[in-house]
């Protein structure tokens, strides 16, 4: 994933209330964290590949995985968001819910004062 759509992907997830993080594995790959609050996480498209998929860890350990959406190589912002907040992780190989569930309180986001300094200016 490209850094400055996983920055925007991170974003809007947390806008909508998920727990989402820069997953950075190396230099240049790049995903998406999102944290369980059970133990677990899904590192969502660190692997350099085109589609969109996740390993959801637990210490490190693989316990599940998302496999790759169809089609999600194509996927736009608003896309790419929607599939990640649609999936359910309660099973080891995850599926995707019919509908995203709701909303909840925006979280804030991160890097705050200094994003941009500390993202070296990348940001668009």
């Amino acid at each position: 994933m490209d850094e400055n759509k996983a920055i925007h992907v991170v974003d809007a997830l947390r806008e909508r209330g998920i727990d989402a993080h820069l997953a950075r594995e190396g230099v240049y790959r790049i995903g998406v964290r999102v944290v369980l609050h059970d133990g677990r996480e899904a590192v969502w498209d660190t692997d350099g590949t085109a589609g969109l998929e996740a390993q959801v860890m637990r210490d490190g350990d693989l316990v599940g995985f998302v496999p790759s959406i169809e089609g999600s190589a194509d996927f736009d912002l608003d896309r790419t968001v929607d599939a990640i907040a649609r999936a359910d992780y309660a099973r080891p190989v995850a599926r995707e819910r019919p509908a995203a569930p709701p909303p909840s309180a925006p979280l804030p986001r991160e890097g705050g004062l200094f994003r941009r300094f500390l993202g070296g200016f990348r940001e668009r």
